[in-house]
């Protein structure tokens, strides 16, 4: 993956959320965001989704600056698969037609092509026996993993998860980030927004920590966990990794 911030500002009227952001990063599979909570990490996560426009500068992601134009960011958001911590899944459908759905309404596959693919991705994440029940009818850990079968089906550039384990018990969790941590290890690119510090460490290529709106620090785990250089970064990994 090649992820590049170019004065990337982003406003909600008064309020700057994130401020000037510059980054370079090249040749890396797994970024971790970490922070403190309304620093800006999943308002980046949607600015690189597509699904939020910046107020000023650019985001390149594989040596392409997103275009934030109607018809170009309709072809961008189909290359990015985006796993939300709430699931997003509709309820009235089936786990099956919520894999189903984007294959045929936004990938042009057919009726036929979209359940094989479906079919085979649930199988993988061992949840074809559950494919015909509605998302109340699953744990919140299956939910999730519809929700990455959802992501993955459609052989996205890269993977955004935005704290795809928040809503989940410890059991729960394990499963999830088990599956992640294989989906990173079939060479799939992540963008990570994660509380889950130990996760992101045994994970990540790059951590990046975002606190008042700016990147205070970014660097390999070991750097970012064992000698981090910002204020920020010591204050922020203290308050967290006290317990």
């Amino acid at each position: 993956m090649k992820l590049s911030l170019r004065h990337l500002t982003k406003k909600f009227g008064d309020h700057t959320v994130l401020d000037d952001l510059q980054l370079d990063l090249d040749g890396v599979h797994c970024v971790a965001l970490i922070g403190p909570s309304g620093g800006g990490k999943s308002t980046l996560l949607r600015l690189i989704a597509g699904l939020e426009y910046p107020t000023s500068g650019e985001i390149a992601l594989n040596d392409r600056t997103i275009d934030y134009g109607d018809g170009a960011l309709l072809r961008h958001r189909r290359s990015i698969g985006t796993v939300f911590q709430a699931y997003n899944l509709f309820p009235h459908l089936t786990a099956l037609q919520n894999v189903t759905l984007p294959l045929e309404k936004v990938h042009g596959r057919t009726k036929a092509e979209a359940c094989e693919l479906a079919e085979a991705t649930l199988r993988r994440f061992a949840l074809l026996d559950h494919a015909h029940k509605r998302p109340a009818e699953l744990s919140g850990g299956q939910r999730q993993r519809v929700a990455i079968a959802r992501a993955v089906v459609i052989k996205p550039q890269i993977v955004l998860f935005d704290e795809p384990t928040s809503a989940l018990d410890p059991e729960m969790t394990a499963e999830v980030l088990e599956l992640i941590e294989e989906i990173k290890a079939e060479g799939r690119d992540l963008l990570l927004v994660t509380h889950e510090m130990g996760f992101a460490r045994r994970l990540a290529d790059r951590v990046a920590l975002l606190a008042e709106s700016r990147i205070a620090e970014i660097g390999p785990p070991a750097q970012i966990y064992d000698d981090p250089q910002s204020d920020a970064t010591r204050a922020f990994l203290r308050r967290v990794l006290r317990y």
